[in-house]
């Protein structure tokens, strides 16, 4: 035994030793992905927002690649369509992410109240309409949305209701509607988990003290997945800030919504339709800091409630 014990100790330190160099090995295909994949598209959009392509002379003679340093930036900030659009934007998250979060979390509390059989059927169904990809659904609801073919606008008539779900004043909760539709059922899941991870112990304790579910909902369930909330909200804000599929879909059914009615689509707009790669990169990293900004302020917001 007491040979055995320094020869155990001497392996452990070899294979200690070879952990190292054998975990980089493996991380080496994801950080080469990563790298060509997030990395280098980043950096490349960061160069081509600081350069611009002007023509000398009478402006026949081939561009040319000029270092204007932050002059595209300023020119996206200067243009108003761009301003409106971060605004409708701001307006869009405030809807959103409320409706789609508190939609969320009721929905994982009851079916985490629910009976067995209940609920599986019932995770079914809220989990359904995330299984129908994005632009899919955008067509659906298109549709259902659409004037003189859609049969909810026609069931709505008949009672009395006149809507036009695509004018100018109805377009951002009706595309909102789209998003809670597609992205609810996910984030239930993921409360949902969380809520089978809660010591049913506690549960217990909670219900011999007399305290009902709704109490039992708040003041326990509530505050233990706070930690998943958290990360619903920091993924529910970067994905809120990239919204392009949805309104994209919509532009083809009302002039209501423009080419530059969101910040993604300004930048589409600018690439692709006015040719300018350079503005449209610049708007791209300034969408992706406003996104690094509010991830930071979520992520320390959400370190100090888990704290406290």
């Amino acid at each position: 035994m007491a040979i055995q014990a320094p020869i155990q100790r001497r392996r452990g330190r070899a294979l200690a030793g070879t952990g190292g160099p054998t975990a980089a090995l493996f991380l080496v295909p994801f950080f080469a992905v990563f790298s060509l994949a997030m990395i280098a598209p980043v950096a490349y959009s960061l160069v081509l927002s600081l350069h611009a392509q002007q023509k000398s002379g009478l402006g026949f003679s081939e561009p040319r690649t000029v270092f204007v340093g932050l002059e595209n930036y300023a020119q996206v900030f200067q243009s108003e369509t761009f301003m409106e659009g971060l605004g409708r934007l701001a307006l869009y998250c405030l809807i959103y992410i409320p409706c789609m979060v508190g939609g969320a979390v009721v929905f994982a509390l009851l079916l985490d109240a629910t009976a067995a059989r209940a609920r599986k059927m019932f995770q079914l169904l809220v989990f359904l309409p995330h299984a129908v990809p994005g632009v899919i659904a955008a067509l659906i609801w298109a549709y259902l949305y659409t004037p003189g073919i859609s049969p909810l606008v026609q069931v709505l008539q008949g009672g009395g209701i006149q809507l036009n779900f695509l004018d100018a004043h109805l377009v951002l909760p009706s595309i909102v509607n789209i998003s809670v539709w597609e992205w609810t059922g996910y984030n239930v899941i993921i409360l949902f988990t969380a809520l089978q991870a809660v010591p049913r112990e506690i549960l217990e304790a909670a219900r011999v003290d007399g305290a009902g579910e709704i109490r039992t909902a708040l003041s326990i369930k509530f505050p233990l997945i706070l930690p998943a909330l958290s990360v619903i909200m920091l993924f529910t804000i970067i994905g809120s800030l990239q919204l392009f599929t949805e309104p994209s879909i919509i532009s083809k059914a009302t002039a209501s919504v423009t080419s530059t009615w969101v910040p993604n689509l300004w930048a589409y707009d600018a690439a692709f339709i006015r040719h300018n790669l350079n503005q449209a990169a610049a708007a791209s990293i300034i969408i992706a800091g406003l996104a690094a900004v509010l991830s930071l302020l979520v992520t320390r917001l959400s370190s100090r409630m888990n704290k406290s």
